[in-house]
């Protein structure tokens, strides 16, 4: 028997291995196909998607309960357009992507050919970086090239797009090198100067605040903003791509800033004299009126990215480089200056705080007849569980309601589409967390309407061996959006009911493998929880019947100022 030619699919595969990556999570098709041969030999685990934009997310999950880059794989035309969405919603969270894609072959590019898309124009703009490979002897250092922009600066996703020939074609393999990126070099290290500056304004600063993204998580540099913020005694925000980056148990901690953050830590950030940004980019799910957003402070900002500096607001002193270096390089600077002086005290800034704490908290009222709260499940999962879970949520008011109510201690363990607000999300990249830690308990909490999106994906869980544990919050509609028609369209109801009697949730479970339950009353929660987790060689399914008019409060009116927080309906 002859042997057969080593070809492109192979190095493929050798330089996916080469790289590291344990699982791939794809959809094969035509264009892509010869890349699947190899595969049946790899040491790499495939996981089958039922959709290609589930293939995306759940690489995205993947990389966010990991920090590794999380691969997905797809055939030409629809299977690479199907994984635009999650190519945007990883290039927006900062989450490091490789996405592989079939091409039609070289000689049929341009020509309309079945299947052929223009891939890397198309993701051009959702991408750091896009390859369309013409030779397969490039493939070694195209994709360890891949895996370096994904993975260094500001984390994101890249796209390798491989024609089918390519694919066929012989070559051999080589060890890659980085080469071909010589004017790649992402700032890692701030301007001693800048520290400096930064740390002169913190030390005489009144009203400081730490305003800490999702940068510090994707540098895991949460045990050094600890360090530092202790240290230094200032309160910290953190927002929604940033939780669990500091501890919510901690004195210092003041909860997520912006259209549904907290009282206090909304407040800290518009009072407040010196503003230090770590990885984050003043969205404007912060900031609200930009004009009025934090009118009396000097601000610091640190990122990794130089054209987030100074993009939405102005920095007195931008730091540019990696949040775990500079975080580091501020506390040893602050240690350095500082000398035996103890740190400011600043008792007058906290006993404000502690009363903001106190008059203004997050609320809700659980009547014992219901119906269910969402944000009391989310309190009673929290409590059965000990907090030791990966949370991943949807997009809506559910997520809101998790990112309030939860609590979160460690980092990674809060998976969410932060700026694309990506519905579907959540069933997904739930999968993708639960294969990065198969030993992790990981919840997907999802509403209803992002449910119908992607549900499909469990069908991969179930025949995967994959127990994730699923939420479906059903309030009968898009619950994020009928707050909005109820608040600023005088109640007018259009195109966001979804009430009735289908989707039988429990049956429709059932159907895919998993275990269906069904509860509509309060004193139903712990119960149904308890079942849930003693089940763990399939998914569990659990639709939570809950207000269909409750709403997320505290609340800051799109493009309004934060000095003007909606604590309730009756206050707009």
């Amino acid at each position: 028997m002859t042997q057969k030619t080593y070809t492109g699919s192979n190095s493929l595969l050798q330089s996916l291995e080469h790289e590291g990556v344990e699982v791939i999570f794809g959809v094969p098709g035509g264009a892509i196909l010869p890349a699947y041969d190899p595969l049946l030999d790899s040491p790499i685990r495939h996981v089958l998607a039922r959709h290609e934009q589930g293939a995306g997310h759940m690489a995205e999950g993947y990389a966010m309960a990991t920090g590794r880059v999380g691969v997905a794989m797809a055939t030409s035309g629809p299977g690479a357009t199907n994984l635009i969405t999650p190519l945007q919603n990883a290039k927006m969270d900062s989450t490091p992507l490789v996405a592989i894609t079939g091409q039609v072959g070289t000689s049929a590019i341009g020509s309309d050919a079945f299947q052929e898309a223009y891939t890397t124009g198309l993701a051009m703009h959702c991408t750091k970086h896009s390859y369309l490979v013409t030779n397969a002897d490039d493939i070694p250092d195209i994709v360890h090239e891949a895996f370096h922009i994904a993975s260094t600066g500001r984390p994101g996703p890249v796209l390798i797009d491989l024609p089918k020939d390519v694919l066929n074609q012989p070559t051999t393999w080589r060890k890659p090198t980085l080469a071909g990126l010589p004017g790649y070099r992402p700032t890692a290290h701030g301007h001693p100067k800048q520290v400096k500056a930064a740390i002169d304004l913190i030390e005489s600063a009144q009203r400081p605040v730490l305003y800490v993204g999702g940068g510090v998580v994707r540098a895991e540099a949460a045990s050094e903003l600890k360090t530092f913020a202790e240290l230094a005694n200032v309160p910290v925000v953190t927002t929604l791509m940033a939780r669990g980056a500091f501890p919510d148990s901690h004195p210092l901690a003041m909860g997520m800033p912006g259209m549904h953050g907290t009282y206090t830590a909304t407040s800290a950030i518009q009072k407040s004299d010196v503003l230090v940004s770590l990885g984050a980019r003043f969205d404007d799910r912060v900031t609200g009126d930009v004009d009025a957003f934090a009118p009396n402070a000097k601000i610091v900002h640190v990122d990794v990215d130089p054209a987030e500096i100074g993009k939405v607001k102005f920095a007195d002193v931008p730091i540019v480089g990696d949040a775990k270096l500079i975080i580091s390089a501020l506390t040893e600077r602050l240690i350095a200056d500082r000398g035996d002086r103890p740190a400011p005290s600043r008792e007058d800034w906290f006993q404000t705080l502690r009363e903001w704490k106190a008059s203004k908290p997050l609320s809700y009222v659980q009547d014992e007849d219901g119906p269910i709260k969402t944000q009391h499940f989310i309190e009673r999962l929290h409590k059965a569980t000990g907090g030791e879970a990966t949370v991943v949520a949807g997009v809506g008011q559910h997520q809101m309601w998790a990112s309030q109510f939860w609590g979160f201690s460690k980092p990674k363990t809060w998976i969410n589409s932060g700026g694309l607000g990506t519905m579907g999300f959540a069933v997904p990249a739930a999968i993708g967390a639960k294969t990065a830690n198969p030993g992790q308990p990981v919840w997907a909490l999802d509403g209803d309407g992002c449910f119908q999106m992607t549900f499909q994906e469990l069908i991969t869980a179930s025949a995967e061996g994959i127990p994730v544990k699923v939420v479906v919050f059903n309030n009968g509609g898009y619950g994020m959006v009928k707050q909005w028609q109820h608040l600023f369209y005088g109640g007018r109801i259009s195109a966001s009911d979804l009430s009735g009697p289908v989707p039988d949730y429990p049956g429709l479970a059932e159907a895919m493998g998993c275990v269906g339950m069904r509860i509509d009353r309060p004193e139903e929660i712990d119960s149904a929880i308890d079942k849930a987790i003693v089940i763990d060689d399939r998914p569990v399914v659990i639709e939570v019947v809950c207000d269909p008019d409750e709403m997320c409060f505290p609340m800051v009116p799109a493009g309004g100022s934060n000095d003007h927080i909606v604590m309730g309906p009756d206050e707009l």
